[in-house]
């Protein structure tokens, strides 16, 4: 009996040693009376109460103040006046183009369409914005709505170098702007481009036909054996000057999905028909036929909601970006960067 103590007592701190490697490490706690612990944590819970109402109520705050900045950023998305930071493109659907296409209306009399430049228009106008509300912020006036205000109601003066820059690079704009505000696209400028083309059409069939009609009388188009290089020229002339005529009419709708079918086919039909046939009278004459063709399918199948359809947003992505890319420039683009 008296030997089963000890064997007990080893017993037992094996037993502990043991728990010691299998159970995490923690800190040893202290043992303080009941009254002492009540009473230090009543002490904790008073003395960060305040710091937990406080936190409680700047983050409340700034919640209603971000909402409040949220809802007042609808507000002006809505009537067109929200901040264009970003270079993104800009549809004629956009409130901040058709509050500029109003006030091109009311000012000038037409469109923004019937501008020479509308897509400059619209850069000018977005970049004179950010800059208008950077000098209000740098010159005191603060984060204010510039939309609709000249410069000087959103200049609060002094601001140093920086703001002088700006105000420099708002001058330069506002005149450039003035500039292309006026610069109409008139009615007879249309017409010019369509003589071109009527003119690029007749001189290219002279061209693949006898070039030596129109060049014959010079000795250089003998010496330099340039019947073949121009009589090539002429059947490009579809590509490189009849349909980028027509196109520049600014046409919409059938007519405008035509034309550009026309410049994608016209290229095309160049360039693979030379392996049927060395006749360049009649790779002019598949031209032409491509051509007439689009204008077919387009006034044919065209609809309504394809008039809409600014760059054929019902294709596949690869035919988006190369009707985008040819509306680039045409006025359809609105605010793109160049």
């Amino acid at each position: 009996m008296t030997r089963s103590i000890p064997i007990a007592a080893l017993a037992l701190i094996a037993v502990i040693q043991c728990e010691a490697f299998t159970t995490p490490i923690t800190k040893p706690a202290l043992f303080t009376p009941p009254s002492y612990t009540h009473h230090r944590n009543t002490h904790r819970m008073a003395s960060s109460s305040p710091e937990t109402k406080t936190e409680e109520s700047s983050s409340s705050s700034r919640t209603t103040q971000q909402e409040m900045m949220d809802e007042a950023s609808d507000a002006l998305a809505s009537v067109g006046w929200s901040r264009p930071l970003d270079d993104g493109e800009m549809t004629s659907d956009d409130p901040f183009v058709q509050r500029i296409d109003e006030s091109i209306q009311r000012d000038m009399g037409v469109s923004l369409d019937e501008l020479l430049n509308p897509a400059k228009v619209v850069n000018l106008e977005r970049d004179l914005f950010n800059l208008r509300s950077e000098l209000a912020v740098i010159t005191g006036k603060g984060d204010m709505n510039v939309g609709g205000l000249s410069t000087s109601e959103c200049d609060g003066g002094g601001g140093g170098e920086e703001a002088d820059k700006i105000r420099a690079s708002i001058d330069k704009k506002e005149k450039t702007l003035l500039v292309e505000r006026r610069a109409v696209f008139r009615g007879w400028l249309k017409n010019v481009f369509l003589g071109q083309a009527v003119l690029s059409l007749g001189l290219s069939w002279f061209m693949v036909t006898d070039p030596g009609v129109l060049f014959g009388g010079n000795d250089w188009y003998y010496s330099l054996n340039l019947e073949m290089p121009i009589k090539v020229l002429g059947f490009w002339w579809w590509w490189l000057f009849i349909v980028p005529s027509l196109r520049s009419r600014r046409p919409s709708g059938a007519e405008k999905k035509a034309l550009d079918i026309a410049f994608l086919g016209t290229p095309l039909i160049s360039l693979v028909a030379p392996i049927a046939t060395k006749d360049t009278a009649i790779i002019w004459a598949a031209n032409l036929a491509v051509v007439a063709g689009a204008y077919a399918f387009a006034f044919t199948f065209d609809s309504d909601d394809d008039e809409e359809d600014e760059g054929g947003s019902s294709g596949p992505a690869w035919l988006k970006f190369i009707y985008k890319s040819l509306d680039f420039g045409s006025g359809r683009e609105r605010g793109a960067r160049s």
